[in-house]
């Protein structure tokens, strides 16, 4: 059983790296018509209006932005996740997304909504990913580590010789 923890812990996050991506992707590709076999803007319309029924405290005017900027924002950040590009940012942008979605739908649906859909759910996955990229070997814990090991050279070279400097690090 102690085996399989290393290897769930390198498979859990791409794994949730590619359910969110491709969450994102389906739901542009539904926009789009693709998963209809008809792609093109002719189903963008019922989009906005869609953004407008879950946005219904913002100003009308707002909604046709914030179609455009929730479509783009969901492509990037899915591309970014599935390719694993910038996953710390990309996860980030992707639960403040999700969170702030799933706030709209509780204010305009009731809470009912956001949690059959599984909105907060998908944000908070979204954080904890963003969460164990930040701890991962090479994220800023690891660079601050590396950093006062750096500083610490020369006192561990004058007390040990430059070999006790290296095996002091380890």
């Amino acid at each position: 059983m102690k085996a399989a923890r290393p290897r769930l812990e390198r498979l859990g996050p791409v794994y949730a790296r590619v359910a969110i991506g491709a969450a994102f992707l389906s739901a542009v590709a539904g926009r789009f018509g693709i998963w209809d076999g008809e792609p093109g803007l002719s189903r963008f319309p019922a989009f906005n209006q869609y953004t407008a029924e879950v946005n219904a405290f913002l100003p009308a005017a707002t909604i046709p932005f914030l179609a455009w900027a929730a479509t783009v924002a969901e492509t990037s950040l899915g591309i970014a996740l599935i390719a694993g590009v910038q996953v710390r940012l990309a996860a980030l942008a992707s639960a403040a997304l999700l969170a702030l979605f799933g706030t709209a739908m509780a204010i305009s649906f009731g809470p009912k909504s956001p949690l059959d859909y599984s909105v907060f759910s998908a944000s908070a996955g979204a954080l904890l990913l963003a969460l164990h990229e930040w701890r991962t070997p090479g994220g800023p814990g690891e660079v601050h580590r590396l950093r006062r090991a750096w500083r610490a050279l020369p006192r561990l070279r004058r007390e040990r010789g430059f070999a006790g400097s290296v095996i002091g690090l380890y």
